[in-house]
């Protein structure tokens, strides 16, 4: 786990493949391909990328007509621009008619960092995963981010894949098994279930690890598919813990843990703690400090765990 890398960084390599195996991909972006990283197939295919300047909304709009005429789109731009600003147009013109279109937001989170509050979405998975049919992924890293990518990019349908700006510990090796819809089990425990996704499951495994050091033997899952939910693994989870915390760089308002706690709440009852952003804005700063003063760390976790155990 020492190498470390952007999932929009791997966003960037899942489409040069991609657009060798899918010659009806068409990759559309909203005058941000450099960040984006999908400036990368623009060069590799000219001829399937579209920038559409600083017009979201024209962006899915147009996304969604060339997805209806039998393309599969992936169309990109800052997280906070394509769930707030497009919202509508997602909606209606990609989550009504099925048009297979994926938005692939990057820049989401806190860990934008320096860009500050305006920039900052906490609001995009809660917004995304009340769209009929739409598919809600949020990976941990470089790996996972490759894997899943793929994946939505073959299905049929809409999808919203939620990328980072920052460089953030690879987790997964190439060869693990990470399936869209699928949670993966990281670590079992007895005590206590830390159910995360994006960068907090690296954070989950280190509270993880120091709760160890203390006698607490904790479980740890990564939900990187937030719809479908894998309800299988939740449910045994809350059954053989009874405790559960989860933890997201989003926030703790329509995001994973409301997710988690809709599900367990009629099929399996249990405490939940919730780690994420606690109903404010954020604000400019380095990632890590303002992970720390938002409450989006290992040691978070950590004191979450102790509400509940």
């Amino acid at each position: 786990m020492a190498d470390k890398k952007a999932t929009r960084e791997a966003y960037g390599n899942a489409l040069l493949e991609l657009g060798e195996l899918c010659p009806d991909l068409v990759v559309m972006d909203a005058d941000l391909s450099g960040s984006t990283k999908t400036g990368v197939f623009a060069k590799a295919y000219p001829e399937r990328f579209f920038n559409m300047g600083i017009a979201e909304q024209n962006l899915y709009g147009a996304a969604a007509g060339i997805a209806l005429s039998g393309k599969r789109v992936c169309a990109s731009t800052f997280a906070m621009f394509a769930s707030g600003r497009a919202f509508e147009i997602i909606r209606n013109s990609i989550g009504y008619t099925g048009a297979n279109v994926k938005v692939c937001a990057t820049h989401a989170g806190i860990t934008v960092g320096e860009d500050g509050a305006s920039h900052q979405t906490f609001e995009d998975i809660a917004l995304m995963r009340t769209i009929p049919g739409m598919t809600v992924v949020s990976p941990c890293d470089a790996v996972s981010a490759e894997k899943l990518i793929k994946q939505a990019v073959m299905m049929d349908g809409p999808a919203y894949v939620r990328l980072g700006r920052a460089a953030v510990p690879v987790f997964y090796s190439e060869e693990d098994e990470i399936v869209l819809g699928k949670g993966n089990l990281l670590r079992n425990g007895r005590d206590v279930t830390v159910v995360a996704n994006g960068i907090m499951v690296s954070e989950a495994m280190e509270a993880a690890s120091r709760l160890a050091e203390q006698g607490v033997d904790v479980r740890v899952i990564d939900i990187h598919t937030i719809k479908p939910l894998d309800e299988e693994i939740l449910i045994k989870a809350a059954e053989e813990t009874g405790r559960i915390v989860t933890a997201e760089e989003h926030s703790v308002i329509g995001g994973l843990g409301s997710a988690v706690a809709e599900l367990l709440s009629s099929r399996c009852p249990c405490r939940i703690e919730m780690v994420g952003q606690l109903d404010t804005f954020g604000e400019s700063g380095k990632p890590a400090e303002l992970m720390e003063k938002y409450g989006m760390t290992a040691s978070a976790i950590v004191s979450a765990v102790k509400k509940v155990y």
